[in-house]
C-alpha cells in the first residue's frame, strides 16, 4: 500500500502522481503548492478601498510612491506613441490591477519595475535640443587611466563564433529570464516578503541606472570601433555590435533591429547587464548560500552565482557593449540598492534566525518543510520562530520598505510540527551541526 499524499495545506498532489514522482520532484511541487497558499485570490474592490483607508504608510513609502509618480506623469507626457488619448489605458489598466486584489499582490512590487519600463521607452521622446552632450571620449580615457588599457578593446581581439555563442547565451538570452527565474526561487524558499524586497531593489536599480543613461549619455566601445572619437549627435542609431554575428549565424535580424532602434543607444554608463547580474547574485548569494556535494567534493553554491555575474561582465565587453568602468558603475549601484532596499524584517530573519553561523552555507538538507509556506532555507522553523518574536527594535522601522501595505489582511495559519509527515522529516531534517538555537 504506497502512503498517503503529503498535504500542502489542503491542496495535495493526485494519488498517482504523488506515487510516480521522485522524492525530490515529490518535494518541489508540495513546496510549491503549499507557497500558493500564500496568494490572494479575492477580486473585491471593496476589500482594496478598506485595506487603503486603513494603510498608514511609513515616511519611506511616502517618499517611494511620491516619487514613482512624479516619475511617471512626464513620462506619460511626452509619450508620442501610443498618442493622446490612448497612452490613457496605461494608468486606467494599472489602477484596474492595483485595485483588485487578486492582482494587487504581483503589481504593487511590480510598480518601479513598471515604472523603469516606462522610463525607458519614453526617453526616446525626448526632443533632441533638450537632451545633454554625449561624451564620447570620457569613458575610453577613463578605463585607459585607470586600468592602463582599454580591457574592452583587448577582449574584441579573440574573436571565434564559439566565443560568440558563449557571449551570446548570457547577455541575450538568460539575462532576460534570470530575474523571473530568481523571483520565483524567492517566493517558494525565500522568507514571506523576500519577492517584493527583490522587486524594489531591481526596480530603482534599473531607474536610477536609465536615469543616469539619460543624464550622461556616453559612448559605447561599438561608437568607437565605427566612428572614432567624432562627436556624436541624437539623430545616430545603435548599433548591436557583437550580436550582428549571432544574427548572421542564425539568419535573422532581432538583434540588429532591437540596438539599432534603442531608446537609449548612448547608455554606456552603467551598465545595467552587469547591474542586474550583480543585483541577481547578491539575492541569491544572500538567501541561498548553499553548500552543494557533487561527490566526495563540497561546493559552496556562491560561487557559481557569481560565476554567471562574471561570465555576464566579459560578455557585456566581449560584444563591444561596455567599458570596463560602466561595469564596476553597474555593480556599484546594484549593490547600494541591495542593502538599501533589504528591509530589517529580512535582515532579522535572515541573520538573528540563521541555524547556522552568518553567511555560513548550509546543506541541502536545511530546505524549508514542504508544508509549512511561511518557513525559509536555512531559517528555524516558524514554530521556533513565534516562540522567540522579533524586538521591536527591529520591526517596522520607518526606513523599512514595505510594498505590499495596500493589499495587507491576516492570513491565519496554524503552524505546528505535527503537520510534517514522516517522509518529509526523514528528507528534509537538519543535521545535528546546523540545527543549534542562535
Amino acid at each position: 500500500m504506497s502512503p498517503p499524499a503529503r498535504q500542502a495545506h489542503g491542496v495535495a498532489l493526485p494519488p498517482a502522481l504523488a506515487r510516480r514522482l521522485p522524492a525530490a520532484l515529490h518535494y518541489l511541487a508540495t513546496r510549491i503548492l503549499s507557497a500558493a497558499t500564500r496568494l490572494e485570490t479575492s477580486t473585491s474592490v471593496a476589500l482594496s478601498l478598506a485595506r487603503l483607508r486603513a494603510w498608514r504608510p511609513t515616511r519611506g513609502e511616502k517618499a517611494k510612491y511620491a516619487f514613482l509618480l512624479a516619475l511617471a506623469l512626464p513620462c506619460l507626457y511626452i509619450m508620442a506613441a501610443p498618442a493622446f488619448p490612448l497612452k490613457l489605458a496605461l494608468p486606467a489598466v494599472y489602477t484596474l490591477a492595483v485595485l483588485l486584489p487578486v492582482s494587487s499582490q504581483f503589481i504593487l512590487p511590480a510598480t518601479p519595475i513598471f515604472a523603469w519600463l516606462l522610463l525607458f521607452y519614453s526617453s526616446q521622446f525626448l526632443a533632441p535640443e533638450s537632451r545633454p552632450h554625449i561624451w564620447v571620449s570620457v569613458l575610453p580615457t577613463l578605463e585607459s587611466v585607470w586600468y592602463g588599457a582599454s580591457i574592452s578593446d583587448i577582449l574584441t581581439h579573440f574573436g571565434h563564433p564559439a566565443l560568440d555563442i558563449l557571449a551570446w547565451l548570457p547577455y541575450g538570452v538568460i539575462h532576460f529570464v534570470a530575474p523571473f527565474v530568481v523571483a520565483a526561487l524567492l517566493f517558494v524558499f525565500a522568507p514571506p516578503g523576500a519577492t517584493k524586497v527583490f522587486g524594489a531593489a531591481f526596480g530603482f536599480l534599473n531607474i536610477l541606472g536609465v536615469m543616469t543613461q539619460v543624464g550622461f549619455p556616453c559612448a559605447p566601445p561599438w561608437y568607437e570601433l565605427r566612428e572614432g572619437l567624432t562627436p556624436a549627435n541624437y539623430s545616430m542609431k545603435g548599433s548591436p555590435a557583437g550580436l550582428a554575428r549571432i544574427d548572421a549565424l542564425f539568419h535573422g535580424h532581432g538583434y540588429t533591429l532591437t540596438f539599432t532602434n534603442a531608446p537609449v543607444p548612448f547608455g554606456a554608463f552603467p551598465s545595467l547587464h552587469a547591474g542586474c547580474a550583480t543585483m541577481e547574485a547578491l539575492f541569491l548569494s544572500y538567501f541561498f548560500p548553499v553548500a552543494l556535494r557533487i561527490g566526495r567534493v563540497r561546493l559552496d553554491a556562491r560561487v557559481l552565482y557569481w560565476t554567471y555575474a562574471f561570465w555576464l561582465y566579459w560578455c557585456t565587453m566581449y560584444l563591444m557593449h561596455h567599458y570596463l568602468v560602466d561595469l564596476v558603475g553597474g555593480a556599484c549601484l546594484a549593490t547600494a540598492c541591495f542593502y538599501f532596499f533589504l528591509t530589517n524584517e529580512m535582515r532579522f530573519q535572515m541573520e538573528t534566525n540563521w541555524t547556522a553561523r552568518p553567511s555560513a552555507a548550509q546543506p541541502i538538507t536545511a530546505l524549508p518543510a514542504a508544508t509549512e509556506p511561511q518557513d525559509a532555507f536555512g531559517v528555524r522553523p516558524s514554530v521556533d520562530i513565534e516562540r522567540r518574536p522579533m524586538p521591536a527594535s527591529r520591526a517596522g522601522g520607518e526606513d523599512e520598505v514595505r510594498m505590499d501595505e495596500l493589499r495587507r489582511a491576516p492570513t491565519p495559519m496554524q503552524r505546528s510540527g505535527s503537520n510534517r509527515s514522516a517522509t518529509a522529516d526523514v528528507l528534509f531534517e537538519q543535521p545535528d551541526e546546523v540545527r543549534r538555537d542562535a
